[in-house]
Formats: C-alpha cells, sequence, structure tokens
C-alpha cells in the first residue's frame, strides 16, 4: 500500500513541477518590479497599505520559491546585475498577453449570444497572436531561453533577485 511517507524521495524536482516553479517566479518578479516602480503614486493611504502588504507578501513568496531552484533539474543560479530593463519590459507584454489568452478561453466557455461569441473567439486569435510575436521577440533576443532550462532557470533567479533588491 502507498501512502504519504513511503515515496520515494528523488535528488531533483520533477520537470512539470520545474516548469510551475518557473512559471510562478517570473509571474511575481515581473509584478513585483511592477509594484515598486508604482508606489510612489499610489496616493490613497488605504491603498497604498495593500500596495505595501502585497510587496511584502510577494518578496516572501520569491524568497520561499528561491530555495527551490538548486534542486531544479539541470538548474542553475545567476546573479547577473544589469540595469537593462528589456526583459522585464517583454515579460510584462508576455504575462499580459498570456492572461488574456487564458481570460477569452473561460469568457468563451460562459458565453451564450453568439455575436458575443464570436466576438471573444475573434479577440482570442488576436491575443495568440500577440503571444506568439512577444514570445519571439524574447526568444530571438535571448530574454525567454524557452529550449535551454538551466538558463531559463538562471533568468528566474537574476530576475527574481533584481525584484526583492529593489
Amino acid at each position: 500500500m502507498y501512502t504519504y511517507e513511503s515515496r520515494q524521495q528523488y535528488p531533483h524536482l520533477a520537470w512539470h513541477e520545474t516548469l510551475e516553479l518557473h512559471e510562478l517566479t517570473a509571474y511575481q518578479s515581473n509584478q513585483l518590479t511592477l509594484f515598486k516602480m508604482v508606489l510612489e503614486d499610489v496616493k490613497d493611504p488605504q491603498l497604498y497599505a495593500l500596495y505595501l502588504e502585497t510587496i511584502s507578501a510577494v518578496e516572501m513568496n520569491l524568497q520561499e520559491l528561491l530555495q527551490y531552484f538548486p534542486l531544479a533539474p539541470e538548474g542553475t543560479r545567476n546573479s547577473s546585475k544589469t540595469s537593462d530593463m528589456t526583459g522585464f519590459y517583454a515579460g510584462l507584454l508576455l504575462g499580459f498577453a498570456k492572461t488574456a489568452v487564458r481570460s477569452y478561453a473561460i469568457g468563451i466557455t460562459e458565453t451564450a449570444t453568439q455575436k458575443l461569441r464570436e466576438t471573444l473567439q475573434k479577440q482570442l486569435n488576436g491575443a495568440i497572436l500577440l503571444h506568439g510575436k512577444i514570445f519571439y521577440f524574447m526568444l530571438e533576443r535571448g530574454l525567454y531561453p524557452a529550449y535551454d532550462l538551466p538558463k531559463l532557470l538562471s533568468n528566474d533567479v537574476a530576475n527574481a533577485n533584481k525584484a526583492l533588491s529593489l
């Protein structure tokens, strides 16, 4: 009989959980950078407090997630110090496009009106095309090394550390 306690211990994370670790780290790093960039523009005291709370929570999330990167298969760590924000800005667009694709797909499943369904399908197709353009922009410039897992994870660590240091 299999029990949770009897599971085999592996020397590294599984590939699928490594990729989820990448997605969560990349997304939160971009969002943390954005939250810190706009913080001084938030004038409402309650909203400002919510931003501070969110920043603190995301910083903690990233610090916890970074502990798992040494367990990633073929993973490496990199603390590159670059001030070029092209990767951040491109990642921000990529995250938007990915979220748009998911949101349109969910919206279509909730649509009963044919004309609205057609509109959402058209916009979904546009979001898919945009996502591809942004992805290939990043891939061609080495900003999203999708086919090189060690470099992908190294970029995640560098971006998370950059976001934490702001």
